[in-house]
C-alpha cells in the first residue's frame, strides 16, 4: 500500500490538510469561528485576494511575477466609479474598467515579453505608475456617492451566499478548464517548464506572456470592481499590500515561484487559508502588528518549502 506521505505529494493534498488542520484549531480557540455567518463572511473577505491571486497564478506558471495588481485594482475602481459618479451607467463603467485593467497587464507582458526586462522590476515600475496615476485622477480622496445598484453587486446575496463569492467560484472554475482541459493551458505550463523548449516546439512564447499579464490584469479590475461595490466608494489606498497576499496564496496552494508547476484549486485553498487566519485572529483579538509577523513568517515559510521542492526535483 502506498505510504501516506506519498499519497499526499501526488495529490497535492498538503495545502488542503493544512486548512482543515487550521479550521479545526479555529473552531476549538473560538466558538464563533465555526459558524455559518461567520464562514460566509470568510468567503466574501477571501474574494478579492482569491480573483488577484488567480490572476497570479498564470503570470508565476510561466516563472513571472506581477507585483502592480494591487496598484491596478486602485486604479481601474477609482476609474469606474468616476466614471459613475459623472452618471456613465455602471455595466460600461465596469467594461472600461475590464478594459483599462488588460491595458495594464498588456503594458506589463510588453516589458517582460518584448523589452526582455525582468518580471520583478517591470511591474516594480508600474506598480508605482499606476498608484501615482491613481492619487491623480482622485487627486488623494475617496470616490463616493456610487449608485445603489452597483453596491448590491457586492453586497447582495444569492440562495444566502454573497454574490462576489459567487463571482469568484465562476472564475475559478472557467480557470480550471481552461489550464486543465485546453491547448493554452497545456502551453503555459510549457512556458514555465523550459521556455526555450516550448519556443521550439513551437509555442509563440513571446504572445503568451503578454496575455497572461492581461489576464492578470483584467482579474485585477474585476477585483477592483468587487472591491469597490462593498465598500461603496474607491480608495486610492485600496490594494495596498494586496499584491503580497496573492503572491502568498499562490505559493500556499503548491504552485512553484519557478514556474511549471501548480494548480488552480491549489491557489484557491492557498486564498483561503489566508482568509481563515486573517479571520481567525480577529476573532482572537491578535493585535494587528503581530498579525502582519504572522502573515510574513507564513511568507517565509512558503518560500522555503518552495525552495526545497525546486531542489528536491
Amino acid at each position: 500500500m502506498e505510504k501516506f506521505g506519498a499519497v499526499v505529494r501526488r495529490y497535492h493534498l498538503g495545502p488542503l490538510i493544512g486548512l482543515v488542520i487550521l479550521v479545526i484549531i479555529l473552531s476549538l480557540l473560538s466558538p464563533q469561528f465555526f459558524t455559518f455567518g461567520n464562514l460566509r463572511n470568510v468567503a466574501l473577505q477571501t474574494s478579492v485576494n482569491a480573483l488577484l491571486a488567480v490572476g497570479m497564478t498564470f503570470v508565476i506558471l510561466t516563472a513571472g511575477i506581477d507585483l502592480s495588481v494591487g496598484s491596478s485594482l486602485a486604479l481601474t475602481a477609482a476609474l469606474s466609479a468616476g466614471l459613475m459618479v459623472a452618471h456613465v451607467n455602471p455595466w460600461v463603467a465596469a467594461l472600461a474598467a475590464l478594459a483599462a485593467g488588460a491595458v495594464a497587464g498588456f503594458l506589463n507582458g510588453v516589458f517582460v515579453a518584448y523589452a526582455r526586462l525582468a518580471p520583478f522590476i517591470v511591474t516594480l515600475g508600474t506598480m508605482q505608475l499606476f498608484r501615482g496615476l491613481t492619487e491623480v485622477y482622485t487627486n488623494g480622496n475617496p470616490i463616493f456617492n456610487l449608485p445603489s445598484s452597483f453596491s448590491h453587486f457586492g453586497t447582495g446575496l444569492l440562495l444566502a451566499i454573497p454574490l462576489p463569492v459567487w463571482v469568484t467560484a465562476v472564475v475559478f472554475g472557467v480557470v480550471w478548464v481552461v489550464l486543465n482541459k485546453s491547448v493554452f493551458g497545456r502551453r503555459i505550463y510549457a512556458i514555465g517548464g523550459n521556455e526555450t523548449v516550448a519556443h521550439l516546439a513551437g509555442v509563440p512564447v513571446k504572445r503568451y506572456v503578454v496575455l497572461v499579464y492581461v489576464i492578470s490584469g483584467v482579474l485585477a479590475a474585476l477585483a477592483g470592481i468587487v472591491l469597490t461595490s462593498r465598500l461603496g466608494s474607491a480608495e486610492p489606498t485600496a490594494g495596498t499590500g494586496y499584491e503580497l497576499d496573492a503572491i502568498t496564496a499562490v505559493v500556499l496552494g503548491g504552485t512553484s515561484l519557478f514556474g511549471g508547476e501548480g494548480t488552480i484549486l491549489g491557489t484557491l485553498i492557498g486564498a483561503l487559508i489566508l482568509g481563515v487566519i486573517d479571520n481567525g485572529l480577529n476573532l482572537l483579538n491578535v493585535n494587528s502588528f503581530y498579525q502582519d509577523a504572522v502573515k510574513g513568517l507564513i511568507i517565509l515559510a512558503a518560500i522555503m518549502l518552495d525552495r526545497k521542492k525546486s531542489t528536491g526535483r
